[in-house]
């Protein structure tokens, strides 16, 4: 059964439904809907913390870490490891239609985060994460993480991931946990965006969980 979608993204839907989108081949075509509202999160600005979690939200979301999947996800891991222990830093890249399957400038940004984390946090344990657009970000930046950024890395959580099953360059498949829920045809190559999408935020429990047992304060 299908739900209905928020009136807001049935609006972007209507906004975006004419663009399309190249992914690098040998990846299909996408018409790809933002996400809806957004927030922001620069944490990385303020005092160094156990666990740093660098994190690219998904086409058209606002803010720096959007709504969808990030803030549920940043509210389990505070519940997991206390309150006080978890930075999140956003990347503020475009996040735009015209950016999904190749985005040079949020991939240099995003590696350059986790460049800063490690400089001036050494003692930090990163988590890298992102929602459909930001999930490959995740996966285009990392081949330009530092052997310092790669060894401070713990985990890599992703969120309706478009490059769902390709390697992470640098890290570990065991410390890499995909969200790819059923029915979303983002996930499985298809053109067609369904609610599955958008339902992430139900998975944050579960990704706390997973990046609990890849990190120890």
């Amino acid at each position: 059964m299908h739900l209905p979608l928020p009136t807001t993204t049935t609006a972007l839907l209507a906004l975006l439904s004419s663009t399309s989108l190249a992914l690098p081949n040998p990846q299909p075509q996408f018409s790809f809907p933002g996400g809806t509202g957004g927030s922001t999160r620069n944490d990385l600005s303020g005092v160094c913390k156990p666990i740093t979690v660098i994190y690219a939200r998904g086409t058209g979301e606002s803010g720096n870490v959007g709504s969808v999947a990030g803030p549920p996800f940043f509210s389990a891991l505070d519940s997991a490891f206390g309150a006080g222990n978890v930075a999140v830093q956003g990347v503020d890249y475009a996040a735009t239609a015209a950016g999904f399957g190749g985005d040079p400038a949020g991939n240099s940004k995003m590696a350059g985060l986790v460049g800063t984390a490690v400089s001036k946090c050494p003692k930090t344990q990163i988590v890298v994460s992102g929602y459909s657009q930001g999930a490959m970000l995740v996966h285009n930046s990392a081949s330009s993480y530092s052997a310092a950024g790669k060894a401070a890395i713990k985990a890599a959580v992703l969120f309706g991931d478009p490059y769902n099953g390709r390697a992470i360059p640098g890290i570990s498949a065991g410390n890499v946990k995909t969200f790819c829920a059923a029915g979303d045809s983002v996930c499985a190559g298809a053109a067609i965006i369904t609610p599955a999408h958008l339902s992430y935020g139900g998975n944050a429990g579960e990704a706390a969980a997973f990046v609990k047992g890849k990190i120890r304060l």
